[in-house]
């Protein structure tokens, strides 16, 4: 269903906690981990969550963590990467690891990201494999982010819609094997947006520094606006968008661009 105003849209990073922020001046001299969602939370209201990605999620460690947030602040996590990408034989047992450590987010918690990888095609296994994912985290507000061309069919569209699952739309180099940027929502309460920069050259490097280092431009913010966000605006009641580009704290710089861009279109 069509909105007949844009809706609301909350602005965030992939992650906050990263020392170099401090080097480039997003976080003040002398800042160290345990202050930083702090201050991260005076300008933005939303932050996705990727250490989730790197180990298990621990029940302990998210209540320390959502301790030191305002009542009203919001996450989003990624799924943990034994999950998403090495697909163990014990991934059922993993998975109800991962519910039990997430528990504490669930009031605060407004999308988990499976977040899968480019070899992960679509083939008659990895249908089965993400089907059953998606039933497993049955209950949860689910995204799932692909980054092979091939899940880019309508059939893949349709049986996200039919579970209310958000297709994450992506803004990232252009690549023959890489899923399209899609203005697509499949899920009318959320959209999700991430932008991963235009590095192209770092993005077929294999180093994650090169990968993710890129700032966008205010024209090319304001021009994605445009063609894209407002679009998205328009068929969900609520979005979420995550900069990705977080070397030399580049993904808070386009952040509060993006913010500013949002503001003056009001």
């Amino acid at each position: 269903m069509v909105n007949d105003t844009l809706s609301p849209v909350l602005i965030g990073t992939s992650g906050y906690s990263y020392a170099e922020w401090v080097d480039s001046g997003f976080y003040p001299k002398e800042t160290r981990t345990p202050g930083m969602l702090a201050l991260y939370a005076d300008v933005f209201p939303i932050v996705e969550l990727n250490y989730t990605w790197y180990q298990m999620v621990r029940a302990e460690a998210i209540s320390r963590m959502i301790a030191k947030a305002p009542k009203d602040f919001l996450f989003a996590a990624k799924l943990t990467r034994t999950l998403t990408h090495e697909r163990n034989e014990d991934w059922k047992q993993e998975l109800q690891l991962y519910r039990e450590g997430i528990k504490p987010l669930e009031k605060q918690l407004i999308a988990i990201l499976v977040q899968l990888p480019s070899d992960f095609h679509r083939s008659i296994k990895n249908r089965y494999y993400l089907a059953h994912l998606l039933d497993a985290l049955h209950g949860f507000p689910l995204a799932v982010e692909f980054r092979h061309i091939s899940w880019a069919r309508d059939s893949v569209f349709a049986e996200l819609e039919e579970r209310r699952v958000t297709l994450v739309t992506v803004d990232a180099p252009s690549m023959p094997a890489l899923f399209p940027c899609l203005d697509l929502v499949t899920n009318p309460d959320l959209f999700f947006v991430r932008f991963h920069g235009r590095n192209t050259q770092g993005w077929q490097s294999g180093n994650m520094q090169k990968k993710f280092d890129y700032s966008y431009s205010k024209e090319e913010l304001e021009e994605w606006n445009l063609q894209h966000l407002q679009g998205l605006r328009a068929q969900a009641k609520q979005g979420i968008v995550f900069f990705n580009n977080h070397v030399r704290a580049q993904a808070p710089q386009n952040g509060k661009l993006l913010q500013t861009i949002i503001e003056v279109v009001k």
